[in-house]
């Protein structure tokens, strides 16, 4: 299979393992330096990395790219390929404030349609020197139920040391997801590892050789923003990730690898590893560099800092909502969890008034809860503490279980039906189904939580199952042993199908390869099931 560096030419396979890839894209694409453009300051701009689409909804989506050079970029939508009607779109001006991408907001686009757009790059100095296009295509949601959604999850992307070989074909399930061709696709975190550099090689415990990719930020941890950018730029190597990109939008959320392992606000580390052991100031730059490389309807980077929150709404037509949440930037210190009295939780206070406000708002049928943590599975932080939400009692709610238990409760008594829990993080796929007769908490109706990924990471054994809101686990395909590359285990991804007809939701969990390992179909207009 080729490999290919974006914007360059396919370099011999020898080359690459060799790690001249790393030297080949600090030449030709900027590398990690933010003054790299400067080095190719003739001919005409180029949108090197490819395009992509985000937080689409039934008029409008956001469009990104990033330029090689000071540029302007221009988008033109269309409702065909051959571009003969356009509407041009005049963008942002990419310069080196933002690593030089930039997003166009596209409005006032038709419900349930096919949009094809051109993205071009034009000189800051002289508009008439243009780049060339670069394409990319997305379907707007549809204005009418009876249209039906289909859509993809998953998360967990360069993790645990394994990053694009190209032995394998990089990263390989995203090619698998592109044929699918879903309407859109939910990152459900760890979009990176910026705490996880990168080996040029790893012997396997059978003796094959694991070959990585690599480049200079991936060498080290990430704690400068230029570091944090690298890692976001790192994944956008991957050939199929830019063809999924171009062809598959998105709707993406963070978790704690964007910015280190198990982090929280407020924390100071001990790890050798890190000169800047303040988190909120590694925060701060990983959420800028954040919010340059995703297409997000609520962040902007602009003036050195980040406006807006991860946490929002994206509403897909009549059928679904997605909420989308944010773990990270609200939750207390990392503890036990076995306090009586916690207000703050996981969410904040603020983030879970706004999701109980919505949710009481919302008129689809069905209501994604996009978690990037699971609920009842137990994810430790150290020997003691506590990383997620269940923290092994299988008593009464505790710690951040108490502002679950108030979310569950609220859902109930306002009979708010269709809600659905998604997730990865824990790098095995699972079906847990929630029920009060089986829970210490009892005052909630029957859920569903599903669980895949990692999309291109280490796989690891199944979590254990915390009692207090009754989980059973119906399905669960993991490795019996940690951190396996995916070279020897499947990489996971999940589907949400959802007629138009009936309104019946399908979930299927997805194993690389095209097998679909467990199916669940769900009813519509229910509180609990």
């Amino acid at each position: 299979m080729s490999y290919s560096v974006p914007g360059g030419s396919s370099p011999a396979r020898r080359s690459v393992l060799r790690g001249s890839l790393a030297a080949s894209a600090a030449l030709t694409l900027g590398g990690a330096a933010a003054s790299a453009p400067a080095l190719a300051l003739s001919g005409r701009p180029r949108a090197a990395w490819g395009v992509q689409t985000g937080d689409v909804t039934s008029s409008s989506g956001l469009v990104w790219v990033r330029s090689d050079r000071p540029a302007r970029m221009i988008v033109e939508t269309s409702a065909s390929e051959s571009f003969r009607r356009v509407h041009r779109h005049v963008g942002p001006l990419l310069g080196a404030g933002s690593d030089f991408t930039g997003t166009t907001a596209l409005r006032g686009l038709p419900a349930g349609e096919q949009i094809h757009y051109r993205v071009t790059l034009a000189d800051q100095d002289d508009p008439r020197r243009t780049g060339e296009p670069v394409v990319g295509t997305f379907r707007t949601a549809p204005a009418r139920r009876r249209d039906g959604v289909r859509f993809l999850w998953s998360g967990d992307i360069a993790g645990q040391g394994w990053g694009i070989n190209p032995d394998i074909g990089g990263f390989r399930a995203y090619e698998e997801m592109r044929r699918l061709n879903p309407d859109f696709f939910l990152c459900s975190g760890d979009t990176i590892y910026a705490d996880g550099p990168l080996q040029p090689t790893v012997t396997l415990p059978d003796g094959r050789i694991w070959r990585n990719v690599t480049t200079p930020e991936k060498a080290k941890v990430a704690e400068t923003l230029d570091e944090y950018r690298g890692n976001f730029r790192y994944n956008l190597l991957d050939h199929h990730v830019r063809a999924f990109n171009a062809q598959v939008p998105s709707i993406v959320q963070w978790d704690d690898h964007e910015v280190r392992n198990n982090w929280y606000p407020g924390q100071i580390l001990d790890d050798a590893r890190y000169t800047e052991k303040d988190v909120d100031v590694l925060a701060a730059r990983a959420s800028r560099a954040f919010a340059e490389y995703f297409p997000v309807s609520t962040l902007h980077a602009r003036g050195g800092a980040v406006e807006g929150r991860m946490h929002r709404v994206v509403q897909y037509g009549p059928l679904l909502d997605v909420f989308v949440l944010d773990m990270r930037s609200y939750r207390n210190a990392n503890s036990p969890g076995r306090q009586a009295d916690d207000t703050t939780g996981i969410l904040g206070s603020e983030q879970l008034a706004w999701l109980k406000r919505e949710l009481s708002r919302s008129r689809a049928v069905w209501k994604v809860l996009a978690a990037d943590m699971p609920l009842g599975l137990v994810v430790p932080d150290g020997s003691a503490d506590i990383e997620g939400i269940a923290q092994g009692d299988p008593g009464a709610p505790l710690g951040r279980e108490l502002q679950i238990a108030e979310l569950l409760r609220f859902i109930k008594h306002r009979r708010i039906t269709g809600t659905l829990w998604l997730t990865a993080d824990v790098h095995h796929t699972s079906a847990q189904h929630y029920a009060p007769e089986r829970a210490a908490f009892q005052d909630f109706a029957p859920f569903w939580e599903f669980v895949s990924g990692p999309l291109a990471a280490g796989g690891f054994p199944a979590s254990r199952l915390d009692a207090t809101f009754g989980p059973e686990r119906v399905f669960v395909r993991a490795p019996e042993r940690a951190n396996l590359s995916p070279m020897e285990t499947p990489q996971y991804f999940g589907e949400v199908d959802i007629d138009g007809g009936s309104g019946e939701l399908t979930v299927r969990l997805r194993a690389e390869g095209g097998t679909v390992l467990f199916s669940r179909a769900l009813q519509p207009g229910r509180v609990g099931q």
